[in-house]
């Protein structure tokens, strides 16, 4: 039997299973985003989830994938057409298995921009910038960290996207929601009212499966099975972030208001998740417990701190859960970092780690900020971004689509 054609064999299966739970995220997405928002609108959502895979995937096929992986210099990779140039066999599985992967995880990126701007954004213009960031703004600012470009050089580690991914769609999200303002209503003489999404239990549901989808997301970006301790380490690490997270935000929202609050403890389940996605193969289990308990606390003041002091609308919480809780698992990373060749300064590693994750941090999110200001901006004073008063009151199910999620 040739041993090296079954090895990659079984690594091509592997990544390919890992890719097929990422891509089961976007339902997760969608769900949570729909629970978590008003049941006038849900058409709308369901239809921008589906349509930030369909855009991502011909957009990063067509140019987004050789941008981020291709050789080019330390800032952007080489312009290459329709995914054409192997970038996977020297990791050692086929081109498009690798392809397939990093597609799931783009598409990601952009889903993540959808919840923080629900309710009020034009479908044409969603559709604008889910594709520009998909081909252009992600891509960039991944080959920075993953395709060879000047951030992976300095050493930061980020093993699975707590920046590449999360943060670059938190970031996004955060000068959309900006950009946009809030939604009708949702402040009084300057207090924030709550707007209560219409189905918990969609939004429960929503969580479980991004759950679910994470043990691909992480563990799959072993990229093969050759080291088995790993994948299974990782495995754990990946599960007692999100069990803590939900655990730490059940307390403190328990404490603050009264009563233990299910949609801020969803929250903190995805908080955990997040957080520990840079640092899941290097980090001890002790680690992952610590990263996310802090992360669910974390996600806690986080949306109050946007909601209350900065009056930005985000009906999902993907700011607090992505943005800030990607760059604190990153910077995690160069404290608690433990395992796999990699040491942080908490186990005598030195500070250089920990100066490349915040230097990473940093990078990235005025990159994202950067364009997001430039796109969302340009997409108001031509295109459009908000729909209408009356749209937004009626609701955007029947103006924008013609149709309604739910008939009586």
């Amino acid at each position: 039997m040739d041993t090296t054609l079954l090895t990659t064999g079984l690594n091509t299966l592997w990544v390919l299973l890992a890719a097929i739970l990422v891509f089961f995220m976007q339902t997760g997405f969608a769900l949570v985003e729909a629970g978590f928002t008003r049941s006038k609108n849900t058409t709308n959502i369901l239809f921008k989830n589906v349509m930030d895979f369909c855009l991502g995937t011909i957009t990063f096929w067509l140019l987004g994938y050789g941008i981020m992986f291709g050789e080019g210099n330390a800032f952007i990779g080489n312009i290459e057409w329709l995914a054409t140039t192997d970038h996977g066999t020297a990791l050692g599985i086929p081109n498009m298995a690798f392809f397939f992967f990093q597609l799931v995880f783009a598409a990601t990126a952009a889903t993540i921009v959808s919840g923080a701007m629900a309710e009020r954004t034009k479908f044409k213009s969603y559709l604008m910038y889910s594709a520009i960031i998909s081909m252009i703004i992600y891509p960039i600012s991944g080959h920075w960290i993953w395709g060879g470009g000047w951030l992976g050089d300095m050493g930061m580690h980020d093993f699975a996207g707590s920046t590449v991914v999360h943060s670059v769609g938190g970031w996004l999200a955060l000068v959309g929601a900006w950009v946009l303002g809030p939604r009708i209503g949702k402040y009084r003489n300057g207090k924030p009212n709550a707007i209560p999404g219409h189905s918990l239990t969609l939004g429960a549901l929503g969580v479980f499966i991004l759950w679910l989808g994470w043990f691909g997301f992480n563990p799959g970006s072993t990229l093969g099975l050759g080291d088995v301790d790993l994948v299974a380490h990782i495995f754990v690490t990946t599960n007692l972030a999100a069990a803590a997270g939900g655990i730490a935000t059940l307390a403190v929202t328990w404490l603050r208001y009264g009563k233990p609050g299910l949609s801020m403890t969803l929250n903190g389940v995805l908080a955990g998740l997040v957080a520990i996605t840079a640092g899941c193969d290097t980090v001890t289990p002790i680690g992952a417990l610590i990263i996310g308990l802090l992360a669910g606390i974390l996600v806690v003041f986080s949306v109050e701190f946007l909601d209350r002091k900065l009056k930005i609308d985000d009906p999902v919480g993907a700011v607090s859960v992505h943005g800030v809780n990607g760059a604190f698992g990153t910077i995690m990373v160069g404290l608690l970092a433990n395992g796999n060749g990699v040491t942080g300064l908490f186990y005598g590693g030195g500070s250089e780690l920990l100066v490349a994750q915040l230097t990473g941090v940093v990078a990235v999110a005025a990159w994202a900020i950067g364009c997001g200001l430039i796109l969302f901006f340009a997409l108001k004073y031509t295109m459009g971004l908000r729909v209408s008063k009356k749209e937004e009151e009626n609701g955007l199910d029947y103006y924008e689509h013609g149709e309604k999620a739910y008939n009586s």
